[in-house]
């Protein structure tokens, strides 16, 4: 891989049934979308495969199993390992699964949701990045989006949608 070519990967979580309109201009030069969970209704996928592949697990409220999506799911992309799970932390805590989980994993990135709260930090080697909520406003926590940049170096950002929709 050139240091000039880089993969973009669009991120989101907690859409909870909405798929805000903002979502394809954001997402427009990605290569793949990853959602974390709590997806809401099964359009809201659909809409996302119109833009790029997706991979997509399951949250708390989509009856992980029952909606047809896995809870777990992880992808190579640009030879780094990116690993999906809808719960890491609650309560502002890495959970003893979520921990389980990193060790059993080991992976270079790890997204994940549930919290509506963006995060976009490093724990030991692996980016822990939480897009925050795409869905429904809820208290005072930003509507957000996230995207992945992987080239020479890995970089993430946070993206802030309007609270208020069209």
């Amino acid at each position: 891989m050139t240091a000039t070519h880089s993969i973009r990967i669009g991120v989101l979580a907690d859409t909870h049934g909405l798929f805000d309109p903002a979502i394809p201009k954001y997402f427009r030069n990605v290569s793949h979308i990853i959602h974390a969970g709590d997806i809401g209704k099964r359009s809201v996928i659909e809409q996302l495969e119109a833009i790029a592949p997706v991979t997509v697990v399951s949250g708390n409220v989509d009856g992980y199993e029952q909606s047809g999506f896995p809870p777990e799911a992880v992808i190579s992309v640009a030879g780094r390992q990116i690993a999906v799970r809808h719960i890491l932390y609650e309560g502002g805590k890495l959970t003893k699964d979520g921990r389980a989980f990193l060790a059993r994993m080991r992976p270079d990135i790890c997204i994940f949701g549930h919290t509506h709260q963006p995060k976009n930090e490093w724990l030991g080697e692996t980016l822990l990045f939480n897009p925050g909520s795409a869905g429904p406003k809820r208290f005072t926590l930003p509507r957000m989006v996230g995207i992945i940049t992987m080239g020479a170096s890995l970089s993430a950002r946070h993206i802030t949608l309007k609270d208020r929709l069209p």
